[in-house]
């Protein structure tokens, strides 16, 4: 060990590596305290927990690699895929941790915020907006509450050859809508959604996972901004956007 890498670092929390081991530090003890229980609770493989100190989480590196990022295409290979949905679905009809998840009304209220944002600033073009907050209505209704992810970005989720090896950074986890973990992982990666199905389980509504893709997209992209990440780069939630047109 001859160095300390930064992995992610941001106004709400830092990520540093040193060896093989992580460090989180987070603003908000309660999200680190939710990372540590869902961790515990979840029926799939996860981070060993080294130590937790608030607010500072040390857990083990997972083995495998990433499925891939956002804005490039995947290597991972079909079989690969398939075996996170199947680890998905395995959460995703697990035991509901206590805790609650976000409220659909609080979900619209912040998603015709931002959509309000976006035009008024310039940021995005108006019919790019509309168009999108019109597809986002189908994933805008009650849904039977699973143990979801809550953050399932394809950077989080680790194989090793075809097979499925674990799940990364779990502060976001709560009840919620399982089609919300599917958009979340194949979103910039719509070619990929047959072979997450293929493992999970083909018993989904696709409108309702491209319906999530432009709910996240419009969602996040002034956090993103405002974060030191683009939205715009090739193959984000801008193009993510732009692909519902």
């Amino acid at each position: 060990m001859d160095k300390v890498e930064v992995v992610v670092a941001h106004a709400e929390r830092v990520t540093l590596r040193l060896g093989d081991t992580f460090m989180k530090i987070d603003a908000d003890q309660a999200r680190i305290a939710v990372e540590v229980q869902a961790m515990a609770m979840a029926p799939v493989p996860t981070p060993e927990v080294r130590w937790h100190q608030p607010p500072v989480l040390a857990i083990a590196a997972m083995p495998g690699t990433a499925l891939g990022v956002l804005g490039a295409p995947s290597t991972a290979s079909a079989a690969a895929w398939a075996a996170a949905g199947a680890a998905i679905r395995r959460l995703h009809e697990a035991p509901l941790p206590p805790w609650p998840g976000r409220r659909l009304d609080d979900i619209v209220a912040e998603l015709d915020r931002e959509c309000e944002w976006l035009v008024s600033t310039g940021t995005l073009p108006a019919d790019l907006v509309t168009r999108n907050r019109e597809v986002a209505e189908a994933a805008l209704r009650p849904w039977t509450p699973a143990f979801i992810h809550g953050d399932l970005q394809i950077t989080h989720v680790f194989v090793d050859g075809d097979e499925f090896r674990g799940i990364i950074d779990w502060s976001e986890a709560a009840r919620g809508d399982a089609m919300f973990d599917l958009a979340i992982l194949t979103l910039g990666h719509e070619e990929r959604l047959d072979d997450v199905l293929a493992g999970y389980g083909t018993d989904v509504d696709r409108d309702v996972i491209r319906a999530w893709w432009s709910v996240r997209s419009l969602s996040a992209t002034r956090w993103l901004a405002e974060h030191g990440f683009d939205p715009s780069a090739p193959g984000c939630e801008v193009d993510v956007l732009k692909a519902r047109m």
